[in-house]
């Protein structure tokens, strides 16, 4: 664990000297929610490189070899061991009926679907929820936070962020990873899920700006989980030709 720290700690430390030399708009040109952009960008480079160097070519590999059948297995898998931070956080915004929902699809998945291998709660139409504890922030009125890219993580908010750190107190992935010191369940969890995004590489490098694109994304489907209402993205080359300008000012 302490060399894991000394690790961040040099990352977090790069990441802060690179952004002094970042070309970024001038700060009253930047997305309200997104005041730290030129450090921002840098982590989003970092975390690209990273991807592409490393993460990127393990989860093809893994889905080259692995079966659908058996992805989809541990897909779930991890989907059902996620349940009690869901469950929890459910309660904490007050939602008992969707709370119970959630641990009725916890006991059938993990009694009957061997420990949430089979999804058998869809099967018998028991309703999915999502809630973690940056959603919690949100509707106890913590509904605006600035945006922040974390590293190897990427898109978040100083809310989602804390509320992310949180949630690994709960979460039995975690809780393995930093009581016994064992990563591999950890690891096979990332795979998994950098493989289940891959469909949507190629739709990330045709973005004119891919950091735009994830940032106003992730900012969209965080105000929908909090809020309840979808905002439509914004006009990007608009907002482009705006900050141009303002940088041959």
């Amino acid at each position: 664990m302490l060399r894991l720290n000394r690790c961040l700690s040099i990352v977090a430390l790069a990441l802060l000297l690179s952004a002094c030399a970042t070309s970024a708009p001038p700060s009253d040109a930047r997305h309200p929610d997104d005041p730290w952009e030129p450090f921002n960008r840098n982590v989003h480079s970092f975390n690209e490189t990273a991807d592409r160097a490393v993460l990127r070519p393990v989860a093809r590999g893994y889905q080259a070899v692995t079966p659908g059948p058996v992805r989809t297995g541990i897909r779930n898998f991890f989907t059902n061991l996620r349940s009690p931070v869901v469950m929890l956080n459910l309660l904490l915004q007050g939602r008992p009926g969707e709370s119970l929902e959630q641990f009725e699809r916890f006991f059938v998945n993990t009694l009957y679907g061997l420990g949430g291998v089979f999804d058998l709660a869809s099967r018998g139409d028991l309703p999915r929820h999502e809630a973690d504890l940056g959603t919690t922030f949100g509707n106890w009125g913590w509904e605006e936070s600035r945006y922040l890219v974390l590293p190897f993580f990427g898109p978040s908010t100083v809310r989602d962020g804390l509320g992310f750190y949180g949630d690994t107190f709960i979460n039995p992935v975690w809780e393995l990873a930093r009581e016994e010191g064992s990563y591999g369940l950890l690891g096979l969890n990332i795979i998994q899920i950098r493989a289940n995004l891959l469909p949507l590489d190629a739709q990330i490098e045709d973005a004119f700006d891919s950091y735009l694109f994830l940032r106003d994304a992730y900012l969209q489907r965080r105000q929908f989980l909090i809020q309840g209402e979808e905002s439509g993205l914004p006009d990007y080359d608009a907002f482009l030709d705006d900050d141009f300008d303002d940088w041959d000012d």
